[in-house]
């Protein structure tokens, strides 16, 4: 019983982020100002993210561990330089 919680659980989790990545897509894509669409690109890499995190739940493999914190990692500095970006007009200084 609990095994049988746990998978509806994780597709629940699975299905859910997928909905939340169509959602900043339509955002990134759609954005009326160019705050808007960085905030659809941070949200996007987060789910990303939590998603390999799930699968790697689901499958046991640490591999998606990994690539997880490769895309946090990566994100995180993209979202500081498109910031820096759309505040000063420059990323380098």
């Amino acid at each position: 019983m609990t095994n049988l919680i746990l998978a509806w659980a994780i597709t629940a989790a699975q299905v859910m982020l997928g909905l939340a990545m169509g959602c900043a897509a339509y955002r990134i894509f759609l954005g009326p100002r160019a705050q808007d669409r960085v905030l659809g690109l941070d949200t996007l890499y987060s789910n990303a993210m939590l998603l390999l995190l799930v699968f790697g739940i689901q499958t046991g493999r640490t591999i998606y561990f990994e690539a997880s914190l490769i895309i946090a990692l990566l994100g995180f500095v993209g979202t500081v330089a498109l910031a820096k970006f759309l505040m000063r007009g420059e990323v380098i200084e």
